[in-house]
């Protein structure tokens, strides 16, 4: 049990924005001693200042694809469209695809949260710096099922302030934004 609650510091302490922090000490929270909640543990209504901001991803297992079952409407405003129901590889990412669909098949093959920070999230929103988080939800206890999803986004000329000098950061287990 240190072990579990040494990686959870160890993770937590690489969240940089702090709305991060409060989503995933929550979903900590609603694990309750086992490696990840259910769907059915979250209430979005526990975090109403973050749901525009929030999206779920559908895991579907054979072949794996992820579905976009609900994004925030912060979300609507980066893609320039709706994005609920459409599956992640067929969005717009520029050359970025393979570096978020490696993240989401992370979380599903290791069955815990992942984090990162990126420049230009996608095509034409280069101006922006990401911070992601992304958090395994499981049906059945045994398998993720689903992935819980933050991103805040930040103007590139504020993100200096969180001391970043390389093109994106991934790892493993608040600001304001103008589009």
């Amino acid at each position: 049990m240190a072990v579990a609650a040494s990686s959870e510091l160890a993770f937590r302490a690489q969240l940089v924005v702090p709305e991060q922090r409060q989503l995933y000490d929550y979903w900590v929270g609603r694990a309750d001693g086992r490696s990840m909640p259910g769907r059915g543990d979250i209430a979005p209504s526990d975090f109403p200042g973050l749901l525009p901001l929030i999206s779920l991803i559908d895991v579907e297992p054979e072949p794996q694809r992820f579905r976009v079952r609900l994004a925030g409407t912060r979300l609507r405003e980066v893609f320039d469209r709706e994005i609920t129901g459409a599956y992640l590889d067929d969005l717009d990412w520029g050359d970025m695809t393979e570096y978020w669909l490696s993240a989401y098949k992370r979380v599903v093959q290791a069955q815990k949260p992942a984090q990162g920070m990126v420049r230009g999230p996608r095509k034409a929103k280069e101006h922006l710096v990401q911070f992601w988080l992304r958090l395994p939800l499981s049906s059945d206890g045994k398998r993720v099922t689903m992935i819980l999803c933050y991103d805040a986004f930040v103007p590139s000329a504020e993100a200096g302030e969180f001391q970043f000098d390389r093109q994106s950061v991934f790892a493993s287990s608040g600001a304001s934004v103008s589009f």
